[in-house]
């Protein structure tokens, strides 16, 4: 795993940035092709709800691509986010792996 100090680009600005702006479509328009409510497209766009497997399969529908590509923007998000966290860094810096755990 290659471990960068620069925030990889987030769910949302990939939405926003490569999808919603060159394609001239509103949160609203996208919305309704996924057929959830605006408020779910809102909160991906903005960061304040992750990528399901459901959504990503959608989001794959919609925009003709995959469903991994949209999950591996999440999961590269997370680790990136749990890498620089001071408080979830010290839980995992505790782990120890479990040939030292049972010895």
């Amino acid at each position: 795993m290659i471990i960068t100090k620069r925030k990889p680009v987030s769910v949302g600005e990939m939405i926003n940035e490569e999808f919603i702006a060159p394609l001239g479509i509103t949160q609203g328009q996208l919305s309704s092709a996924m057929g959830v409510s605006r408020r779910t497209v809102n909160e991906l766009c903005t960061g304040k709800r992750s990528i399901t497997v459901d959504t990503a399969l959608m989001l794959a529908k919609v925009f003709g691509n995959t469903a991994n590509f949209w999950l591996n923007l999440q999961q590269r998000n997370d680790i990136w986010a749990a890498l620089h966290s001071p408080k979830r860094m010290e839980k995992i810096e505790r782990v120890s792996p479990i040939r030292e755990a049972i010895a």
